[in-house]
């Protein structure tokens, strides 16, 4: 325990050394590098004649941390804990016991072993100290099955309506995780479940509401009967009440009369704007604000209130308030003007978060002569605040300065002025993405706004948005009145920046020769000089430029051309022109745009045992090839098409692919197949599917192939139904089933009698990863925060062994379909830990988000915690669903 004192073997260490050491060991954990067997070893002290119940707490308490972090225990390791942590009891230590109680939970123990604790923790449900009891039942009904919970129902339901509130919440709190798998058990204690939502406590009569609203989740009219209950009801507790207006907003929310009458439980939502307790009040205005399709007369209730909010004296009231009214402000900007007095004596609030949400808020809602004046509020404490509200700031200004484009040069001065202070990638990003944004809309503000990036690039440390100006001045300088003044300004990247910098540098240049005939010859002079670049990028691209520019490659104007050349056909190409040895300059205008197709014939010569695999379907390509099918042209657009899978083994006599094809109400299978025996060709090739062990698909209709010859690529296919925007998964056996016909050796042709055959495939599973698909978000954060954090579903899964980080996020984003956001997937060298951004659609439209943290040890095995949230919850379970299977 002493981590402090200084080993006196160690060697002597001068004062900065030494420094350095406290300075590394203050970034470590108590815990750190505490392994699982030395803990195993430790915890022998429970079986000591004279327990010592301080070693005894923090053996448990690192025995708890190592189960957190997702260590497992054998079944052996768990029984001699468990045997052991039961010899606790004769303390009587009442930390100890708690501590007991928690490790009992944790460890898991078997149904054998559950017996020998469980007399105990009866003995407990029945002493004096509310503390035991009320620890014991969450044990018992965390680690009994439904036989044993069975025989502790009478002692449960009396506890329910015990006169300790400890006992009482404890049993409420435990049955709604019992919920899940003995739903049955938890109903018939709806008559003691009602009396604890009368209690006088006002926690218990907070789980109590909780739990009768678990009873009846699934149903929606159970719900609103509920709702209509409660809300006749007095109900005490701040924090039930809290619960009952979220549950009131749901039912709003899941309403159909929107706007054809008076929304259901308006009025007791507007009179809980009159509660006693603040934190109801702000639940209710909340839940008023958030309404679908909400109006301006029912926003004015709320606005009110929230305006008296602003000046309360709790920094967590005026936090609340102003971030509600931020939110306003998107939709209803004019609903908050009447605040805009209160928010501007925000912008001085101590709490620089509070200033940065008013600041923004009155961007949104102030009108035009007010910019100047809040631009100078806002440049006074922008260098106190965290990154990320200093980026909630430049968008509320970029948004400002699409409302009011003709006061583009004060708000572009204030960008171009935060560009040059200090701050991180995503904060620089974001302030450059404005300038971009204010550069295509607002034709005025490309000049100034292309100077302003001009200034930033000298003195920018990153290089993506480095290479990222030099393409928008490469497109949008020579387009100016004066192009040459940004000659200065892209040649400095060439003698100065990186090597990725400069080839973007050349390229950009490059445009301006092109495009401006005026500055031709000296761009040409220009690019001449990177031709003895030390990095071989920027001197083939300054090669390359220079003999477009000199007229030959297609000229001035190819450096504007999409390439469209297959890299294969230009390798072969200059392969055949350095073997011709020919003195004459390569010309990329002969280089054939096409892949080449083997013939027919060629394919025949081709041995047997090895033929030539046929060139896969791109992934545009399928979309067409389906429209040409009569039976699955009316399917519409493909949601997702899957990468192909192979369902035979290597060297077969036949080659089975399949890809798995997402509609809106329908899942096609097609069946890539190809025939590597030479002495036969197959006709009436079908798929048969079995669909018994998976229930939501209906097979409609079957494509067979009519026939497939040695060594060419066929496709029949499969279609099964499911229903609209569903997610049906299951596993499905597949057989195919042909006929086959010899080949005669002396003609070449097939014969006219053959014989039915089939082939077994392996299974075809359609899982959640087959209705995601990767989608790019603009910002991921804010997505993130839009999102309701109701539907996150968080979950810690242990990798294994990885050769590193980047090996571990490689395998996660290819495994989950998703879409890495803001350059997440690539892992700083020699790190520790990472986190990766993802975004995807789910069938149906519905968006994914997922933030997924990795963490690997000196051993090099690599823990994972999967965090996820989507407007639907089943959705954000199925992401994790993807990782267990």
């Amino acid at each position: 325990m002493a981590a402090t004192a200084q080993d006196p073997s160690a060697p002597l260490r001068g004062p900065e050394k030494k420094d350095e050491d406290r300075d590394d060991e203050t970034e470590y954990s108590p815990f750190y590098a505490i392994e699982k067997g030395a803990v195993l070893q430790e915890a022998r002290c429970f079986n000591d004649p004279h327990i010592d119940s301080r070693r005894c707490q923090q053996v448990i308490t690192k025995l708890l941390y190592l189960l957190t972090q997702g260590e497992t225990l054998t079944k052996k390791e768990a029984s001699e804990v468990f045997f052991s942590v039961t010899k606790l009891y004769q303390s009587k230590d009442a930390n100890l016991r708690r501590m007991v109680y928690l490790v009992i939970k944790d460890v898991c123990p078997g149904s054998d072993e559950v017996i020998i604790i469980t007399s105990s923790l009866m003995k407990d449900m029945n002493s004096k100290t509310d503390l035991y009891r009320s620890n014991a039942i969450r044990v018992l009904c965390s680690i009994t099955d439904s036989q044993l919970l069975g025989q502790i129902e009478r002692y449960l339901k009396q506890a329910i309506v015990d006169k300790a509130p400890v006992v009482a919440s404890a049993v409420l709190v435990s049955a709604l995780h019992l919920l899940g798998n003995n739903a049955e058990i938890v109903k018939r204690w709806t008559n003691e479940i009602q009396e604890a939502v009368n209690s006088k406590s006002n926690m218990v009569q907070f789980h109590g509401v909780a739990l009768l609203h678990a009873l009846r989740a699934g149903d929606r009219l159970a719900v609103s009967k509920l709702v209509t209950s409660l809300t006749q009801k007095n109900v005490r507790s701040s924090l039930a009440q809290c619960l009952l207006v979220r549950y009131v907003a749901q039912v709003i929310s899941e309403s159909t009369n929107v706007g054809a009458g008076p929304r259901p439980f308006y009025s007791w939502l507007e009179s809980c704007l009159r509660h006693k307790g603040e934190m109801v009040i702000m639940e209710a205005a909340r839940a008023i604000v958030n309404m679908p399709e909400v109006t301006q007369r029912e926003l004015q209730p709320a606005v009110t209130v929230l305006q008296l909010f602003l000046t309360s004296s709790k920094p967590t009231l005026r936090f609340a308030a102003v971030r509600t009214l931020n939110k306003v402000a998107m939709t209803h900007p004019t609903a908050v003007q009447s605040c805009n007095l209160d928010l501007e004596a925000l912008i001085s609030d101590t709490n620089r978060t509070i200033a940065t949400l008013a600041i923004t808020t009155l961007l949104k809602t102030g009108n035009e002569s007010s910019v100047e004046r809040l631009l100078k509020q806002i440049g006074s404490f922008m260098s106190d605040i965290a990154d990320d509200f200093k980026i909630v700031v430049v968008e509320a200004i970029r948004t400002l300065c699409l409302k009011f484009p003709q006061k583009y040069r004060a708000l572009m001065n204030f960008l171009s002025n935060v560009l040059r202070e200090d701050g991180g990638f995503e904060y620089k990003r974001a302030i450059v993405d404005s300038i971009l944004i204010l550069i295509k809309d607002i034709p005025d503000a490309k000049e100034p706004g292309l100077a302003h990036l001009c200034e930033f690039i000298e003195d920018c440390e990153f290089t993506y948005l480095s290479t990222q100006i030099l393409h928008v001045l490469g497109d949008e300088g020579p387009k100016t009145k004066d192009p040459s003044r940004y000659i200065r300004f892209i040649y400095n990247r060439i003698i100065l920046e990186n090597a990725t910098v400069r080839a973007a540098a050349v390229s950009s240049l490059a445009k301006f020769g092109a495009l401006v005939e005026d500055l031709r010859e000296r761009v040409k002079v220009l690019l001449s000089r990177a031709l003895h670049d030390n990095d071989d990028e920027v001197r083939d691209r300054a090669t390359l430029h220079l003999a477009e520019l000199n007229g030959l490659a297609g000229g001035p104007a190819a450096i504007n051309v999409q390439w469209n050349i297959p890299a294969k056909n230009l390798e072969k190409s200059l392969r055949a022109y350095l073997q011709n040895g020919t003195d004459a300059p390569f010309d990329l205008s002969c280089v054939p745009k096409a892949l080449p197709q083997a013939p027919p014939k060629e394919q025949k010569k081709k041995n047997s045992s090895a033929p030539a695999k046929p060139p896969p379907v791109a992934a545009s390509e399928y979309a067409d090839t389906l429209q040409r099918i009569p039976q699955l042209s009316s399917l519409g657009e493909v949601f997702k098409s899957a990468e192909p899978l192979l369902l035979t083994e290597e060297e077969t006599e036949y080659s089975i692919a399949l890809v798995v094809h997402i509609f809106e109400a329908h899942v096609l299978l097609q069946f890539n197949c190809s025939n590597t025996v030479a002495e036969q060709v197959l006709e009436n090739v079908n798929v048969v599917v079995d669909l018994s062990e998976a229930e939501g698909f209906e097979e409609e209709v079957t494509v067979p192939l009519a026939r497939m010859e040695y060594g060419s690529l066929g496709q029949c296919y499969v279609l099964l139904k499911r229903e609209a925007s569903s997610m049906t998964l299951g596993k499905l056996g597949a057989c195919m089933q042909f006929t086959v016909k010899e080949i005669d050796p002396s003609t070449g042709e097939a014969e006219e009698e053959g014989y039915e055959d089939e082939y077994q495939l392996e299974d075809i599973d359609i899982g959640a990863a087959n209705y995601i698909k990767a989608t790019p978000l603009g910002n991921w954060r804010r997505m993130w925060e839009d999102t309701s954090p109701d539907s996150e579903v968080a979950d810690d899964y242990g990798l294994g062994v990885r050769e590193g980080l980047q090996d571990a996020v490689d395998a996660v984003v290819s495994i989950l379909g998703m879409c890495p956001c803001d350059g997440t997937d690539a892992v700083p060298p020699n790190a520790r830990s990472h986190t990766v951004l993802l975004s995807g659609t789910f069938v149906g439209d519905v968006q994914a988000l997922a933030r997924v943290s990795f963490g690997i040890d000196m051993h090099r095995n690599v823990a994972m915690k999967l965090v996820t949230r989507s407007e639907s919850p089943d959705v954000s379970a199925a992401i994790h669903q993807i990782i267990q299977s």
